[in-house]
């Protein structure tokens, strides 16, 4: 293990992409307009609407094709032993996740149609969490104990 731990605080520049800008080149876009971003060891993608009785062999054949995979999550329900309906996949770099995407998003696996994109994401511009800076805020909040006292003119 590396004495050091690398961050990256913005998509890393591989296999000749363009580095991630405002302008986000098309690697690192989801088909909603987030920014897809690296986690620790790699560039991780979901597979959504995997049957239930797939096995990780037939997700590893499929997906060994657009690149090394590092790690595969199989989660399986303990009551059934089948698969959720998910899997996670790990590549090494971006361009061997987004080959995954484009090549096995829609596809049929088992025979049903899989959903392929990035796990993680940054959201959209706009599309945050509340305002930011100096917005004032819509959310009413209760007045403390004491500034109540203080309104309704007791002491």
């Amino acid at each position: 293990m590396a004495d050091e731990m690398e961050i990256d605080s913005k998509p890393a520049v591989e296999d000749g992409a363009q580095p991630a800008s405002k302008g986000q080149g098309k690697d690192t876009q989801t088909s909603s307009g987030a920014t897809a971003v690296r986690s620790i060891e790699g560039w991780i993608v979901i597979v959504s609407n995997v049957h239930e009785e797939a096995s990780e062999e037939d997700i590893t054949d499929v997906f060994g094709e657009f690149g090394d995979v590092k790690n595969i999550h199989l989660n399986l329900d303990r009551r059934t032993g089948f698969v959720k309906g998910y899997v996670l996949i790990e590549y090494p770099t971006i361009s061997e996740a987004r080959a995954a995407i484009d090549g096995a998003h829609g596809t049929k696996l088992l025979d049903q149609t899989i959903d392929v994109d990035f796990a993680f994401v940054r959201p959209p511009p706009g599309k945050g969490r509340g305002p930011k800076g100096n917005q004032k805020s819509t959310r009413t909040r209760s007045a403390s104990p004491g500034a109540r006292k203080d309104e309704d003119g007791a002491t």
